[in-house]
């Protein structure tokens, strides 16, 4: 197993949850990070026909059976189950014991809140971020275009990533969408999934989407709260102080694994996406995907923004910590250039006394100061520079 920057976030919520909720998308690695911190757990899979049954038809006699408590994977298979856990865990009073993981979050997030609202520690787990694959010695396109499931570093990478993303879509339509939104046309919502990775670092125009892809809005904002409960994708909202300036209100949609980026984009190669039109929609991707899993890890919300006002000057990351505002932007290209952080500089500009010191992520190698900003280089990403939000509010620039 590759050690997993969340086990002690997960271990220090034990200590004061008697329910842990892991959720994430399929293949994150959620069973596998449960197992290996709570190894004195049972493990039951309620993926099992056998054991959902019992179950859903007798859940109290399944409960009981599990006394000491236990790992219930795929939890969502049973939803029904977790009011009667809320009556076992507040009898008990022992921190820790119940570790429930799913992947959909349709209805089941409902069912969390309504029934273990105050006993249930949450953590998402998205695939792995940089820190956790520092000794792979990948270059940045193999990273990009691999991406951080865990499956394509596990096996040795005797998987094709193509392949194995392949296999993944098929079974994430057939198994979990199109049974939760009745998809009826497989091949039109593949086109929207495909249109919506085309827009991976872009702001979101919900109408023209809609519009691609020959569906509804209403259709189209359906399909993609799927994909977001689902943890495929991300709306990152823009920041909300105005600086005496019109901003945009749009989000910018994100996928949240370049590798399933890249397939979608039918990138064949690390070797194609060196010269591919979408490489720098990639590498910000990469970095705000970063920058979420970093916060995912430490159990915080993502708290994350962009800034972009009416005449087009923006910046790509924008956090706020100990009192001041952080910016990074994000470029795909290896030598350093100044002028990269022109736009920086006129937000910084806009925003005054508030504004700290911009970041800059690029991908080059070396990290380096500036007189008026850092330089973070790729693989320096999640390896202790401060870049964004996390830590104690009090303490100094948050790192990931």
């Amino acid at each position: 197993m590759i050690p997993r920057r969340a086990t002690p976030t997960l271990r220090q919520m034990a200590a004061g949850f008697p329910v842990l909720m892991l959720t994430g998308p399929r293949q994150s690695g959620k069973t596998t990070l449960a197992r290996e911190t709570f190894p004195h757990l049972p493990y039951v899979n309620l993926e099992d026909l056998d054991t959902r049954e019992l179950a859903q038809s007798d859940p109290r006699r399944f409960l009981a059976r599990l006394a000491g408590g236990a790992v219930l994977d795929e939890v969502q298979r049973v939803p029904q189950l977790l009011s009667y856990l809320l009556g076992v865990a507040d009898a008990a009073r022992e921190m820790g014991r119940w570790v429930l993981t799913g992947s959909q979050q349709f209805g089941l997030m409902d069912g969390i809140t309504q029934s273990l609202a105050g006993r249930v520690g949450l953590l998402t787990l998205l695939p792995l971020c940089n820190a956790e694959l520092h000794d792979r010695g990948d270059t940045l396109e193999q990273r990009l275009w691999t991406g951080g499931y865990p499956a394509l570093y596990t096996a040795g990478r005797a998987l094709h990533p193509p392949h194995w993303f392949a296999s993944y879509m098929a079974t994430y339509v057939e198994r979990d969408l199109r049974q939760l939104l009745n998809v009826g046309n497989l091949g039109l919502f593949q086109r929207f999934v495909g249109m919506c990775a085309a827009r991976s670092g872009q702001m979101l125009n919900l109408s023209a989407l809609a519009a691609d892809c020959g569906i509804s809005q209403p259709t189209a904002r359906q399909w993609l709260t799927a994909l977001q409960a689902s943890h495929l994708v991300t709306l990152l909202p823009p920041y909300h102080r105005n600086f005496g300036k019109r901003l945009v209100k749009t989000p910018k949609l994100y996928f949240l694994d370049t590798g399933l980026l890249c397939w979608l984009l039918r990138i064949a190669s690390p070797e194609d996406l060196q010269i591919h039109a979408a490489r720098g929609a990639v590498f910000e991707t990469w970095v705000v995907g970063e920058a979420l899993k970093h916060r995912s890890n430490l159990g915080l919300p993502p708290d994350l923004h962009f800034w972009r006002d009416n005449h087009g000057v923006e910046v790509d990351l924008l956090f706020e910590h100990a009192g001041r505002l952080h910016s990074v932007e994000c470029k795909s290209g290896t030598t350093y250039a100044s002028d990269w952080m022109d736009m920086a500089r006129r937000w910084r500009q806009a925003a005054g006394p508030a504004a700290a010191e911009p970041t800059l992520v690029y991908g080059g190698a070396p990290s380096f100061e500036r007189s008026d900003h850092r330089v973070v280089g790729w693989r320096s990403l999640g390896m202790g520079e401060a870049v964004t939000g996390g830590e104690r509010e009090d303490g100094p620039p948050p790192k990931i």
